[in-house]
């Protein structure tokens, strides 16, 4: 049972202020109201707090009926990683698609919209954009979610989504810092490790992050990590020397730093929650990222007790934890001073697909022909990337059916996957749709027997294009949102 902190109120406030929880259900619960009223400043609203817009902003306005300087974060990345869309898809291409097309003008406008739906939402704060290099093609929790492999593209295209969604009031979160793009190994599992040199990592991971800082990010997002060549001990969510001395003395940054999700195993199955809220804390982040998986009143308490207790025992300065508080709390006043400043924006509802259309890559062999029949379409689904979650739809089966009516879907997975594609088509033409090829060999085995038993069948690569195009026609969408699958559809279709 979680004892409640005895430390003085400006203390308790303060702990409470730090922490950013998620919480369950589509209401405001009665503890999180509660602890509004004893200074929690945050929440942060996940898949499962979200059913429609309207109830969205029904439920930030009942929290902010118990705090009206409330900090309302969420996940929203846009693409893959979507909240405010989670059980529809993105009307938004991601990251991966928009720097595909390398307009910065088009990702600024894609991220006002944006943040125009999330504003009027009643939410001010976005763990987004990821500004991490996709140096490693194999990595399997960042792939479309970053703008791509080039340094100076991620850079610019960071900086413009920043500007795109701080111009309607709602604060940026630019993360993973400092770069989560050459890893294999997710940090929801594991700690995962960049050994490569200090000059490649000033030059090639942290060029996005100055870019952002320059175009005004009032957070960024650390890491969970480990870069020997910056801090052989700690990952960056826990290290002094990342997050105090290199982001904010050698970049200059002095906005909010919050942590990745701290129930990550990265953090949680190496330092223990408590003790791993309190090293980041002490490390110089500012806010506790926690409510992904643990959403509970009790998770808040024990986070709350681990502050207040390590600062009675001299392991915290109160100094730092006073620091931090107040960082979150002048976020929240620039929320509201920029919401008061922003220009009304005017709603852009077909951006989002402008952008989808123009991102696609189109490869058509000889034998390409447009679709004129009902078709099957093949959708083989890899294990689902846990930041991306497994409630959000993804593919063209749903677009092809209104396109071609009659037309089938199936969704097959290992070893045997071509094959029981082939037996479903039932002799129809096949698309075949899949997230990553290159990353998984049973997926290339199962493109392999339907092109040689159909070599007139349509692929449709909705992760990294990093295989080789095959297929009468091949479509490369650079990301899995909704829009992409509209796009690649009428792509099908014409041929």
């Amino acid at each position: 049972m979680t004892t409640l902190a005895t430390g003085s109120d400006t203390l308790t406030r303060d702990a409470l202020a730090v922490l950013q929880p998620g919480f369950d259900g589509t209401t405001a619960p009665d503890w999180v109201r509660r602890r509004l009223g004893e200074g929690l400043a945050s929440v942060a609203l996940f898949g499962r707090n979200v059913v429609t817009e309207e109830q969205v902003t029904a439920l930030t306005a009942e929290l902010r009926a118990e705090r009206d300087d409330l900090l309302v974060a969420i996940d929203e990345e846009s693409g893959d990683v979507t909240r405010l869309d989670v059980r529809t898809g993105s009307s938004f291409p991601g990251n991966h698609a928009l720097g595909a097309v390398d307009d910065p003008e088009l990702t600024r406008g894609v991220a006002r919209e944006l943040g125009r739906r999330l504003a009027a939402c009643g939410v001010n704060f976005d763990w987004a954009p990821s500004a991490d290099v996709n140096a490693n093609p194999d990595n399997p929790v960042i792939g479309v979610r970053s703008f791509g492999a080039d340094t100076a593209l991620v850079a610019r295209h960071t900086a413009a989504w920043v500007e795109g969604l701080q111009s309607t009031g709602v604060a940026a979160c630019t993360k993973h810092f400092p770069g989560h793009g050459d890893t294999n190994v997710d940090s929801h599992h594991a700690v995962p490790r960049i050994d490569v040199d200090a000059d490649t990592l000033y030059a090639r991971e942290l060029p996005p992050f100055r870019a952002a800082i320059a175009a005004g990010t009032r957070a960024v997002m650390s890491a969970h990590i480990l870069v020997p060549a910056l801090d052989p001990d700690r990952p960056g969510t826990l290290s002094r020397r990342i997050l105090t001395e290199l982001l904010r003395g050698e970049l200059g940054y002095q906005g909010l730093i919050v942590t990745d999700g701290m129930e990550m195993r990265a953090i949680s199955g190496t330092y223990g929650l408590e003790h791993g809220v309190v090293l980041a804390i002490a490390a110089g982040a500012d806010a506790i990222c926690v409510g992904g998986g643990l959403c509970d009143e009790a998770t808040v308490l024990k986070l709350r007790d681990a502050l207040v207790s390590a600062v009675r025992s001299g392991e915290l300065p109160e100094e730092r934890l006073a620091d931090a508080a107040a960082r979150v709390r002048a976020l929240a006043r620039w929320t509201a001073e920029a919401k008061r400043g922003a220009e009304t924006a005017v709603p852009d509802p077909e951006i989002g697909l402008i952008a989808a259309r123009r991102a696609l890559t189109v490869t058509r062999a000889g034998s390409a022909a447009p679709v004129t029949e009902p078709v099957h379409v093949a959708q083989f689904n890899p294990a689902p990337n846990i930041a991306v979650g497994d409630e959000t739809p993804w593919g063209v089966a749903a677009e092809l059916r209104r396109l071609r009516p009659g037309s089938t879907a199936g969704s097959f997975t290992g070893p045997d996957a071509g094959r029981q594609a082939l037996a479903a088509a039932d002799g129809r033409r096949i698309v075949a749709v899949v997230r990553d090829e290159h990353r998984h060999a049973w997926m290339g085995a199962a493109l392999d027997t339907l092109l040689a038993a159909r070599p007139d069948s349509v692929v449709v690569e909705m992760g990294v294009p990093q295989a080789p195009p095959r297929g009468a026609l091949h479509i490369a969408t650079h990301g899995a949102a909704r829009v992409c699958g509209v796009a690649a559809a009428e792509a099908v279709v014409r041929g």
